[in-house]
This record gives structure tokens, sequence and C-alpha cells, in this order.
């Protein structure tokens, strides 16, 4: 939200107080608190009739320091409130002063408060280096003509520094210049409105910053001040917390482990999934006839799923199968299933007025009301649809016994679709503040079925097709980019939204290959292919036309069957990449800027990305195969042709349908399965240790290790290379192969 009217003036109607100096302050073991007078003080009578800004910064933990800035402290706060798992505070944290300034340090982190003269804040790296600062408009309140109240923060931006983050958003990958609302939308990928908003920012500089406010934070992100990342919020409370580093990947650890790290999925879950479509027209002989399909062309499956019109129409959720369409639900699922498939539904947390749940549902007292006592209602979807109320949590326990039933039946998992329109005009069982809901709302729904999946599957096995999320639904995976259209284009905004999510801390992403509304073109189809299954996980729906490969002819059947099998080897791989990503929260898919952070070169790259450590992928946007994309220092090589390529340059290249740039990292090791049939293999069974030696890289010292299907460590494999030598050693009997690329003449040596 803008406050000011150009440099020199505020808007009409605005009047805004910055804290100006300090009038006290007191030192605690691990906290500050300062009080902050919004103009200075020559005389005592300016101490009437005018306002304290309250300042408190403490260690929420380890690197990771909070501000909390308060107006007025008496407003009531029925929340909800973000859960923060991991914010334990830290018996590290220390506080000082030092000549005329107040210091409280947690880990490689400080934050500077002037005792003396104008107020500021300053954070400050392990080294002493300012990474950011709050400066004499940077910590402040302002009231507008319509009543409103806004607390607002200023953060300044270096010279060339770049912001990301802020949720799955498709506008352009830098948010610098950008106006960011955090507010749940259905806007698709092609508007500046977002799925998944997560007040979260990562800094090129190495450094992060958290609002801790479910409800509608406005980012200005050099928009209104160009020096300046401004967030504010209409409350009396602003609180955020910066998170340090030193690098971009240290950022997302810290603040994964503040608001909960990613689930591990299931390896059947990073197999090819394939669904009914949307408004399509099925039954079980339709989908018989697309596994069977699948499996004649030799295309791997792993997961089937039914889109909406696996219940009856207007019903919507009553979770029950249409008994026309599908008259033996139980004998199909058990019929899939005999072909080896995981079975996922669609379902979405709302209750049509014709489903036999909403009397049931109305009579409990399940649902959100509004001010007058009645049950919300709308036809925006379902005709006359209401909405489950889970801050209920009988309400909750209620519609988690309707989906066991499910889960009974065979299902597997389950897409967690909308839970975005959430109304404002309404109560909550637990009083919530319904402005805070409605962001808030998708985390208390994907996090009830996620709990279920667990409880009734058993944890590890849990996995969710989610489209809404924020702050701390990484904790329950998988999300997928929402609604894009059948283009290049549509698919370029995807990726800049998984990258966008990616950097604010969600370690697993997915997408609809080929692209959701319309039909795409067979060029559009089988570029889409390859870039989706290089994805953590990989859907192939649409809207209102099939995804079968064979649609869109026989080269994107040999392009399906191509990458799906090499997904399936590269899981050993890949499925290390996810332990990462549960474990420390850097993701599967990971922008160049995580990698590469002292690269200016990769701060703006977003057609391009790693997939785990090792994998550089650029997806083609063509139909002529012409693609450009950006290779860091080192020679890297070609996974699928063996060419190499050095950088760091921007390279231009042709590619066929078959083809993408998909260049190993120069000193890496890959681990593949020999499997090429299922994403969920014995993967140490003849593993290939894949040994990425190309000239002029010298000696080096890789260990791998490959998880088994828990994510426990299976194997540990230790690559030493000297001199004219490669040597391994191995904690396993099983048998390995070791493939030595670049460099010729190496002698191979197991120890």
């Amino acid at each position: 939200m803008k406050f000011t009217d150009g440099f020199w003036q505020m808007r009409d109607g605005v009047h805004a107080s910055y804290a100006t100096e300090i009038r006290d302050l007191q030192l605690g073991a691990d906290r500050l608190t300062a009080y902050a007078a919004v103009k200075r003080v020559e005389r005592r009578g300016d101490t009437l009739n005018a306002p304290l800004i309250t300042v408190e910064a403490y260690a929420a933990a380890e690197g990771v320091i909070g501000v909390r800035i308060t107006h007025l402290a008496g407003k009531r706060h029925p929340g909800p409130d973000f859960a923060l798992p991991g914010a334990t505070g830290t018996a590290a944290a220390t506080t000082r002063t030092v000549g005329r300034a107040a210091e409280l340090t947690s880990g490689p982190l400080t934050l500077r408060l002037p005792t003396e003269g104008a107020f500021g804040l300053e954070f400050l790296d392990a080294d002493g280096h300012l990474l950011t600062s709050a400066g004499h408009k940077g910590t402040a309140f302002a009231t507008v003509q319509d009543g409103g109240h806004h607390m607002f923060a200023q953060l300044a931006l270096g010279v060339g520094e770049t912001i990301h983050g802020l949720g799955e958003r498709f506008t352009p990958y830098v948010k610098n210049g950008q106006v960011v609302d955090m507010w749940q939308a259905d806007g698709g990928t092609s508007s500046e409105q977002a799925y998944k908003n997560i007040p979260f920012y990562l800094s090129s500089r190495g450094y992060g910053v958290f609002v801790n406010h479910p409800g509608k934070v406005s980012f200005e992100v050099g928009s209104e001040a160009v020096g300046q990342v401004q967030f504010s919020v209409e409350d009396q409370t602003l609180e955020y917390f910066v998170v340090a580093g030193p690098g971009p990947k240290d950022v997302l650890t810290r603040y994964t482990a503040l608001t909960g790290r990613p689930a591990l999925p299931p390896a059947w879950s990073f197999g090819l999934w394939l669904t009914t479509s949307f408004t399509t027209s099925y039954d079980e002989a339709t989908v018989t006839s697309f596994v069977d399909g699948m499996a004649e062309r030799g295309i791997p499956l792993s997961v089937f799923h039914f889109d909406c019109f696996w219940m009856r129409e207007y019903q919507w959720c009553d979770f029950e199968w249409d008994p026309k369409t599908f008259p033996d639900p139980v004998g199909m699922l058990a019929r899939l299933k005999e072909k080896g498939l995981k079975i996922c539904v669609w379902i979405n947390p709302y209750i049509a007025q014709k489903s036999p749940l909403y009397a049931e549902g109305a009579a409990k007292g399940y649902f959100v009301h509004t001010p007058g006592g009645d049950i919300w209602q709308w036809d925006r979807w379902q005709a006359g649809m209401a909405l489950v109320d889970f801050t209920n949590p009988e309400a909750t326990a209620w519609y988690q016994s309707k989906l066991k039933v499910l889960l009974d039946q065979g299902v597997d998992g389950f897409k967690t679709d909308f839970g975005e329109r959430i109304p404002t005009d309404v109560v909550w069982h637990d009083n919530a503040d319904p402005e805070r809901m409605h962001n808030y709302y998708t985390h208390l729904y994907n996090k009830a079925v996620f709990e279920l999946l667990e409880k009734e599957r058993g944890q590890g096995d849990a996995v969710l097709f989610a489209r809404s999320a924020t702050a701390g639904g990484q904790q329950f995976p998988v999300h997928w980019g929402g609604d894009c259209w059948s283009s290049f284009g549509a698919m370029a905004e995807s990726l800049r939204g998984g990258l966008s999510l990616s950097l604010s801390g969600f370690g697993f992403w997915s997408h609809d290959i080929g692209g959701f509304e319309g039909t795409p073109d067979p060029a559009v189809f089988k570029r889409w292919l390859a870039f989706g299954l290089l994805s953590s996980h990989s859907r192939l729906h649409g809207s209102s036309s099939y995804r079968v490969p064979w649609e869109f002819g026989d080269e994107a059947v040999d392009v399906a069957k191509q990458f799906t099998e090499l997904k399936h080897r590269l899981m050993p791989y890949l499925y290390g990449a996810a332990v990462e990503a549960h474990r420390t929260g850097v993701p599967t898919m990971r922008p160049m800027l995580l990698e590469f952070p002292d690269d200016p070169a990769t701060r703006t790259v977003d057609r391009q990305y790693l997939l785990g450590p090792d994998l550089l992928v650029a997806p083609v946007f063509s139909e002529d195969g012409q693609v450009d994309y950006y290779v860091p220092e080192g020679t890297w090589t070609h996974l699928l042709s063996g060419e190499t390529v050095t950088g760091p340059a921007w390279r231009h290249e042709v590619h066929g349908f078959d083809s993408l740039p998909l260049l190993v990292r120069p000193g890496a090791v890959l681990a593949l399965g020999a499997d090429t049939s299922r994403p969920d293999g014995d993967w140490p069974d003849n593993l290939e240790l894949r040994v990425h030696a190309p000239e002029g890289i010298g000696d080096f010292t890789r260990t791998v290790t490959v998880p088994d299907l828990t994510g426990a460590p299976a194997a540990t494999y230790k690559v030493v290379r000297e001199g004219n030598t490669v040597r391994v050693t191995a904690d396993t009997d099983r048998r390995y192969e070791v493939t030595v690329v670049g460099e010729s003449g190496l002698e191979v040596v197991k120890a």
C-alpha cells in the first residue's frame, strides 16, 4: 500500500508517524525494548499529546531476529497466527551496549540500535557488514481518511540488490519494482494474483525477511520508495523476522526451521501421474483405456487421478462416487491397483447444498456463518455451497471421517483444490479474525487432509496435490501451479511461479503438463513433457481435453516414454535431493541463485533451474527448438549427448523434441538406477555411479549417499579422483558400476 505522493508529500487523507528518537531503552538478557517518540522532544511539553512506538527485538531462533513494532497495544487479538515450530528462542542470544548503540546478537546476525540521535535499525552479518537497515522512515504507522490504521516498515535495498520469493508469483521473477499484496485468489497463472501468498522474501545479499502476519500484507518492493522494501498491515502491531545467511540456502534452512520443514513425499509420487482431465467425459472404460494405452505404448505410469466429476454434478463435495458412471468403485480401484497404480481423487473444502452432507453439516454447526447467524452460502462454483469451518475441531474430524471412507476403498492421496475464495464477512467457530483467516484457511484445510493421510497411511506415505498455501504450507507437499493456458507463454509463467515458490521455502512443486485451459499444440505438449518430467513431480492434466500422449502424435508418445524412463533412472539422485529438502529446506527445484549466489548473472535467470544440486535444466519454450540459457563457471556435460559446454557463458542451441539443455555439473557423481519401469524400485541394486570428470577439473572428492524408500541411507559411496585414478569405496556389498565421463585415460579402482 502506498502512503506517499511522490517523495515530498503524503497522499490525501494520510497521516504518517515515524519512530524518530528513543526516549527509553530496556535491555534484557536476550531482547531489547525501545520506546520511540515520533518527533524530536525538545522540552517536556513535547511528550504530551503525542504517541510512542514500541519496538521490541528478540532472538526467535539462532540467526533469526524478530522485530515487533506496536502503536496501541490494547487491540483484541483473536488470531489466527502462523504456527512457528522453530521459534524456540536461543540461549546464545546476547545483548550489549557499544558506545552510543545497543546490540542484540543471535548467531551470525546482529541488530544494532543507536541509543542517541536519529532512530534506526541496522542488521549486520557475522563480519559486521551491513545487510539492510530501517532508516528514518523505516518504523512507522499511518492513519488514513477512512479510519484505517496501518503499521509499516521499510528496509533498505542496496545497489544491485534483487528481491525474490513472496510465494508462487507469475509476474517477473525479480520482484524489484512490483507491488505485491498477500491475498489468496483464484486468478490463474497470467495475472498478479496468486494461489500461494507467502510473506517471505529472499535477498540476493544473503538474508531473508518474513512478515509474521497471516492476513493481508502489502509489499512495495522498490516501488513506492525505490530504495526500500516497504511492507504494511492494517493493524496496531507489525512483526517481522530478519533471517541470516550467509548464503541463500542458509536463509532457506533457517526460515524452514522456523516455519516448518517439508514432509518427505513417498517415492511413488515422483513417477508420472495421469488424470481424467476436468470436464471431459469418462467412466471406468475410459480410465482403463488410458491406463492400458500407456502400458501398451511402454510409458510407465505411477498414479491415476480422478478429477471433479468422479462425484455427481451439483454435489461437490459428497465424497461418493457417481453411481451412473462408476457403479463399482471399490472393484474398479482394486482393478487399477492390480496394474501397479496408486490412486488420487479430487476434493475441495466446500459442501454444495444438494450434497447429503449439507444437511448433516448444517445441523451440527460445521459451516462458516454470517454475522446474523445464517450459514454463509453462494453459487460461485457449486450451487448453494457452504464452507467447512476448520477452526472447529469437530467439523475437522467430521470432514476427515468422510475422506477416511475413500482411503478404506483404496484411494492413496487427495488433490486438495481451491481454498482461496474465502469470505471476510463471516463468523468463525473460534471467533478468528476474518481478514486473517482469508489467507490462513488453506493451511487448516491442507493440514487436516495431510494429517489424516499420515494417520491412515503412515508417515512417509502421505502426499497431497495442493493448489493453495500460505507460510508453513510447505509441510504438506506437493503443490502444483494451478490453472495455466496451453501455450509456451504459460509454460514460462508456470516456471516463474515455481521458482518464486522454491525461494519461499517450498521443497516440491509441479504443474499441468501441456497446460490446463485449451488444447495444446503438439509442439507445446512435447516441450512441456520434457519440462514436466524434469520437475520434482509430474502430472498430465487438462480442462476440456485429454492429456494422454497419443492424442498429440506418435512423437509425443516417444517423448513421454523417454523422459519418464529418464526420471526413473534419476530417482536415486532425485530422491537424495528430496531427502535434502525434507531435512534442510533446500528445494529440489533450485533457482540458479541458490547454487551460484556469487555469480551476478544468476540473479535474474528465470527460464532454467537446477534439479537437485548437479543437474541444470533449461526447458525449451519454442516449437523450432531454439533456446538461450546461461552456463555458470566450469565445464559442464550434456547428460543426453555427452557434449561439453564451458562457462561462464550464455549459450544458444537448437534441440529436437527428444532433447533439451540438461547439463551435469563438473565434478558431480550421479547415482543412476537400473530400473526404468518405476520410480520406487530397488535403487542400490546394479546402481551406476556416473563420475563427471571433464578436462581441467583436477583432483576432487565426492561423497554420494543413496537413500532407501524411507529416506534413510541405503548406501554411501566415496569417490576420489587423484591424478589419473578414480578410486571408489562403498559401504555396501551390492553390485554397482562406475562410469567416468569426460577426461580419457582415467583408471577406475574399486577399493
